[in-house]
């Protein structure tokens, strides 16, 4: 098999290298760093935005991953708007571009999207058919960044939107700034508590993705635990685990001075994420980590 992973030197691209690497005869990673050659891993140079020799990579490629967008973790300022909208709205266009002029494009192409297309919920689930989308600037920029993947129709790839909550893992993701904020005696709830957090452990994001090429699924996937947790009960869960018996509660006035200091959002933790994966519950995937404290202690294993 050869997989494509557009922006794959990242977190998660790194977390789907590390587990597609042994069952591929190949690896493309476009990435903005230099070119290099690992074993069976290529990374090859692109800019997300123009058609430069690397789309020669996708002629005859079995799946092709894009992962490409600025990360949210930034202030909502107008430039950081206009980036983040546009790192995703381009990258996946120039990628339905380059697979149209494919003699043999991929066979399947996953693309990013986020759990964040729903609203804030403290009183629904969301799942892939029910579910309510919202109306801010991030649901919005879900909601161009799957229109930008879907419209153009590819006759001969299959397409699947991943959308996608907290990735909890050891080298990435939210698990080690939450860590650190616990163990240095902040680790209780933020602001009210009562918001909804949809997570995912490392090894069954790539499960899932596995699951997804596998059985075929395309439209739109959760990638998401079948067990949303408040934050008040994960952010117990992570002191329990790592054995701090008091967490400092830090009210939304707080986060929001906070946020301004470190340059984020406090969106990434107030918001209300109330997301299940029943598309691939109905399709009979089985999740390893459905326990979040199980969760949070194989991630402090040393493997």
């Amino acid at each position: 098999m050869k997989i494509v992973i557009a922006a794959g030197t990242g977190f998660l691209g790194q977390v789907l290298v590390n587990y597609f690497k042994k069952n591929c005869e190949e690896i493309v990673v476009l990435t903005r760093d230099k070119e290099k050659q690992e074993e069976n891993i290529r990374y090859l140079h692109w800019n997300a935005k123009t058609m430069t020799g690397w789309e020669a990579v996708l002629e005859d490629t079995d799946i092709l991953i894009n992962l490409a967008g600025k990360s949210v973790d930034c202030r909502y300022n107008k430039a950081n708007k206009r980036e983040i909208l546009l790192s995703r709205i381009n990258s996946t266009k120039i990628l339905n571009k380059a697979v149209l002029q494919c003699k043999n494009p991929p066979k399947h192409w996953l693309n990013s999207s986020t759990a964040t297309i729903y609203r804030h919920s403290e009183d629904k689930q969301m799942d892939e058919f029910t579910g309510e989308i919202g109306n801010d600037f991030s649901m919005n920029v879900a909601q161009s960044w799957e229109k930008a993947f879907f419209k153009t129709e590819t006759p001969n790839t299959k397409k699947t939107a991943l959308r996608t909550s907290i990735v909890l893992g050891k080298q990435g993701g939210a698990f080690l700034p939450l860590k650190n904020l616990t163990q240095m005696g902040f680790g209780g709830k933020q602001g009210n508590g009562k918001q909804f957090v949809s997570w995912i452990h490392e090894e069954d994001f790539a499960r899932a993705l596995a699951f997804v090429i596998e059985k075929e699924i395309t439209g739109v996937v959760n990638i998401v635990s079948p067990t949303p947790i408040q934050n008040k009960d994960f952010m117990k869960a992570l002191r329990k685990t790592i054995k701090i018996p008091f967490g400092t509660p830090v009210g939304k006035r707080l986060l929001e001075f906070g946020a301004k200091f470190i340059g984020t959002e406090t969106e990434l933790v107030l918001k209300s994420r109330n997301v299940i994966p029943k598309r691939l519950q109905e399709n009979g995937f089985t999740f390893n980590y459905t326990n979040l404290e199980a969760s949070f202690k194989k991630l402090l294993q040393n493997d």
